[in-house]
């Protein structure tokens, strides 16, 4: 498994990869070998077991990785199948699995410089079709990449929460530790990356427009991917007593982004656009109420209808807060999602796939 991105900030595909692999890794009968640039540190990830193999690679430049490390490592190790995402090695001297986890630049062109969707159209079709088994996670994302790529076998392995968030906690534990770490008591929380279809700027507006800011503050967790103008044009015209109640998030760990989850009275998640959208699950899994868009990836979440809005109408997001935000919990969309979203289904899918792959192969 092709593990660079372990390498830098924390991210949706870390987590989909963690998630697989922490519960793939379990199976004796594979033997699994995980590479990054940093050995040590996967190794303090995934655990230390007799199954697992943690390499290093010699480049750090992504160009020398796919086209001098990965094809090295495969022949050294006779490795059968390697794990990519997005983008596979120009070198094929193994079967190859790659995960694509959306195509978004090709439907939603509006929201990606031109220069980001040349290169990765082609890129990732050119990886989806030298590749034995493509993944993808949401059933929004397969018939895209179906569509896009003219590529009929797609599976989806969804992603899932990490058990982390079921844990059962203190409230007013969990709140106390975050006023001392943040100075944050009653709070609204979106976790995101900073991009323009991830509409930030519509969640602001209906918290101050609404005087929720009377009330609650409103915290932003993320990094800054594209610049958007919209929000920071808005931001800036507010007085100051309703900016020092707004409050931006970044470089955060994981165990703190755990704990800002569970200390909000309210996560919303106002995308436009998503390939899956894993921060309402589990803001959700943790017993925070939850609210989102019913677009793209999340359309998925059947079992969240009560809880969604369309991400152009603030109308709807207004109408879903006052519903939700003290709403008494519904234990039963919990378990419908516990049985659609996690790891073990995700990892029986990879299985299978690679399975039928193994049968079709030694039978010719």
């Amino acid at each position: 498994m092709d593990c660079h991105v372990f390498d830098g900030t924390f991210q949706g595909t870390t987590t989909y990869l963690k998630g697989i692999y922490s519960k793939f890794i379990l199976d004796d009968n594979y033997h699994f070998f995980l590479t990054s640039n940093n050995a040590t540190f996967l190794k303090t990830v995934f655990g230390d077991r007799d199954n697992v193999t943690y390499l290093q690679y010699k480049f750090t430049n992504k160009f020398a990785r796919l086209l001098y490390d990965i094809p090295a490592l495969i022949h050294q190790y006779k490795i059968d199948f390697a794990h990519f995402q997005y983008i596979v090695p120009p070198i094929k001297n193994c079967k190859f699995i790659v995960t694509i986890h959306d195509i978004l630049f090709m439907d939603f062109p509006e929201y990606f410089p031109l220069s980001y969707r040349l290169r990765n159209a082609m890129l990732f079709k050119r990886s989806a079709l030298k590749s034995d088994i493509v993944l993808t996670v949401s059933e929004f994302s397969k018939e895209a990449i179906q569509k896009h790529f003219k590529i009929n076998q797609v599976t989806v392995t969804p992603n899932a929460v990490d058990p982390i968030y079921f844990e059962p906690y203190d409230k007013v534990a969990v709140k106390t530790n975050v006023y001392l770490k943040y100075g944050l008591k009653d709070y609204w929380i979106y976790v995101s990356r900073w991009e323009p279809r991830k509409n930030h700027v519509s969640l602001l507006k209906v918290f101050v427009e609404n005087d929720y800011y009377k009330d609650y503050s409103l915290v932003f967790v993320g990094n800054e991917a594209i610049e958007d103008k919209k929000y920071s044009n808005y931001y800036e015209a507010l007085p100051t007593d309703i900016k020092s109640k707004i409050k931006t998030l970044r470089n955060i760990d994981f165990s703190d982004l755990v704990l800002v989850v569970k200390g909000a009275d309210l996560s919303v998640y106002p995308s436009f656009a998503e390939g899956f959208g894993i921060p309402p699950l589990e803001a959700l899994a943790a017993h925070v109420p939850s609210i989102c868009s019913n677009t793209t990836g999340m359309s998925d979440f059947t079992f969240m209808k009560s809880m969604q809005f369309s991400p152009d109408k603030m109308s709807e997001m207004k109408s879903s807060i006052e519903t939700n935000l003290n709403c008494p919990f519904d234990n039963e969309v919990l378990h419908q999602m516990e049985e659609v979203y996690n790891w073990d289904l995700s990892v029986l899918k990879l299985k299978l796939a690679i399975e039928r792959l193994g049968a079709s192969s030694s039978s010719h």
